[in-house]
């Protein structure tokens, strides 16, 4: 029989036995959240979007593979169909290739971005009406008239400022309408849109975009929202560029990634429009494209006067500006 102090005793014992093993297992819970946040703090957030990417990159070209392989299948003749399944293995190599060349360039540009995931705040109230950046103003009614020589043929870009807008994560756009023609055809087809922060920044928040072949679309490849599905906007225009500068103008993982290097502010550009000094140039490279290279002048009070394809030496250069 148990007597009353032995039962006090005993419940006093549990007690602080009790205590003693919660103590430990609060200890062990702070010291595992300051494990998790050592953990999130030590993460390369850039570098793990970047494998991610190519994880992706090379089971699309498994797929893609697998697909073409079973279309060979169906090749009655058998030395067509060997030569089907030779393409196939080639097509395979140039695409886990092409996933590796775009590794690389994400991881390249890790480098400069650093660790930290890309998650710009967008804040509606920080945002004006009318885009006016000096390097990159869009009056509403104005169009830029581009034209060039390229090896697919004669390029006319009319990049048309219009009087629409489009409410993207609740700041207000402004609506470009860029249409490319080549030799006189339909070529590119887009919507694109831009807002200004209060500072002077000018933000790229995603494109309608559709290109086209003997007059029908072919692809929609580049279209994007911030907001929608994960993807966010970049700067296209910084509001005081410095030489170094390196920053993104788009964020859709795998379908519209352009970065930007600022190269010089002192650059002289003679175009039909006109000749420029002091012209803002920058360095704009893609992970979709790896081996592409693009230098793009811009002058103040004017906008972009020169695109200058590096690795064949194209040129588009603005010919006029004109109200709509």
């Amino acid at each position: 029989m148990t007597t009353y102090p032995n039962l006090m005793a005993n419940l006093f014992y549990r007690l602080v036995n009790g205590a003693k093993k919660l103590r430990v297992l609060v200890g062990v819970a702070i010291a595992g959240i300051g494990l998790l946040g050592f953990a999130e703090a030590a993460t390369d957030f850039c570098q793990e979007t970047a494998q991610r990417a190519l994880d992706a990159c090379q089971d699309a070209a498994e797929s893609a593979r697998s697909v073409a392989l079973g279309k060979c299948e169906n090749v009655s003749d058998p030395a067509a169909r060997t030569d089907c399944r030779k393409q196939v293995t080639a097509d395979f190599q140039d695409a886990l290739q092409t996933c590796q060349d775009g590794y690389a360039s994400r991881h390249a540009a890790c480098q400069k971005f650093g660790p930290a995931r890309y998650d710009p705040v967008i804040d509606p109230a920080n945002f004006v009406r009318h885009v006016t950046n000096p390097f990159f103003p869009l009056p509403p009614g104005q169009t830029f008239v581009y034209e060039g020589h390229t090896k697919d043929g004669f390029v006319h870009n009319d990049f048309i400022v219009t009087h629409k807008t489009k409410v993207i994560l609740g700041v207000t756009c402004t609506e470009v309408h860029d249409v490319v023609y080549l030799d006189g055809v339909l070529a590119e087809d887009t919507l694109d849109w831009y807002a200004q922060d209060r500072k002077g920044n000018v933000w790229y928040f995603g494109e309608s975009t559709a290109e086209f072949e003997n007059g029908r679309p072919v692809t929609l490849a580049g279209t994007f929202t911030a907001g929608v599905n994960g993807d966010k906007p970049g700067i296209i225009m910084e509001a005081h560029s410095l030489p170094g500068d390196f920053y993104r103008q788009e964020f859709s993982l795998a379908n519209a990634e352009d970065n930007a290097l600022v190269v010089s502010l002192e650059a002289t550009v003679n175009v039909p429009a006109g000749v420029f000094h002091h012209c803002l140039k920058t360095e704009e490279t893609t992970p979709l494209e790896p081996d592409a290279l693009e230098h793009k002048y811009y002058a103040a009070g004017v906008g972009n006067v020169l695109t200058v394809d590096v690795r064949s030496g194209e040129k588009i250069k603005l010919v006029k500006i004109h109200v709509n």
